[in-house]
């Protein structure tokens, strides 16, 4: 199995990959984003130090309980970031299983933001907008870019609270046959297509307890899975924490679960933490 992002070619088996999360607004759930593009970029360069294979910039918080910003606005926040992360000289690699240089995901659904921001960089687009239509793929393949589909319903910054599934693994299977032969029909190959279960979008506390315990089985699809464990609301459902900051332990524990079944990606928050805990287990596994 491959990864092509541009130029770049990711072969699978290997270390999984890390995607460091880093937000260009003033609004992330987690407090620490930021609209001043150096320090995003501090952030960016702090994670790839920590071992960050990927990092992945988003200019408008998925919180369903504020407004979506304008397409310029959020243009207007994406483009510095991706001109100055194409700029950076980075520094040594953290060893020899890092991806290097790191890779830039782009986090963005709407096709107005995705047409103008994969124009000027980008190697992966974080599409959060369950892909209800050919355009942003279409756009990944002019772009050479690759493409995370991420399962959800409904428009994003909408709260789902109301969605139930009967077995949600099925809708996944289901879901995931349906975009991934659309993007195909839009000119992307299986080693350009990502697909992402949406732990917490449009799904309830059983629903994503039950990805967590079976997402092995979306490797059916032979493409790269990402599992986005990091500070999820479930996991301060389960441990009673409401405060995202004290949620790392849990993320390690999801980060876990995932690696026992295969998964190839995984979205974090606290690089380090991750990539420590990739570390241990393969030198645990080694020995």
């Amino acid at each position: 199995m491959e990864l092509h992002c541009r130029q770049r070619i990711i072969a699978f088996p290997r270390r999984p990959l890390v995607m460091g999360i880093v937000n260009v607004n003033d609004d992330s759930f987690c407090g620490d984003g930021t609209l001043d593009i150096s320090k995003a970029l501090q952030q960016a360069m702090a994670m790839v130090t920590a071992g960050a294979d990927i990092i992945d910039v988003g200019a408008e918080s998925a919180r369903t309980n504020r407004e979506a910003i304008r397409v310029d606005e959020e243009i207007g926040r994406l483009v510095p970031f991706i001109r100055a992360f194409q700029e950076t000289g980075w520094p040594e690699p953290l060893d020899s299983h890092q991806v290097w240089p790191p890779l830039l995901s782009i986090n963005t659904w709407r096709p107005e933001v995705v047409g103008e921001v994969l124009r000027i960089g980008g190697d992966l687009l974080n599409d959060i907008g369950a892909l209800p239509d050919a355009k942003n793929a279409i756009s990944c393949a002019t772009h050479e870019v690759a493409l995370l589909i991420m399962h959800s319903v409904g428009l994003p910054k909408v709260a789902h609270t109301h969605i139930g599934y009967e077995n949600v693994m099925t809708s996944l299977d289901a879901f995931f046959t349906e975009k991934i032969a659309l993007a195909k029909s839009a000119g992307l190959t299986d080693s350009q297509i990502i697909i992402d279960p949406g732990v917490d979008f449009a799904k309830q506390k059983e629903d994503n307890l039950r990805i967590f315990a079976d997402v092995g089985r979306l490797h059916r699809f032979g493409v790269p899975v990402l599992l986005p464990i990091s500070r999820k609301s479930v996991i301060g459902q389960v441990l009673d924490l409401p405060d995202p900051l004290e949620r790392d332990a849990g993320t390690v524990a999801c980060l876990v679960a995932g690696l026992r079944q295969g998964v190839q990606l995984f979205r974090v928050h606290n690089v380090q933490a991750a990539v420590q805990a990739i570390q241990t287990l393969a030198w645990l596994d080694a020995g």
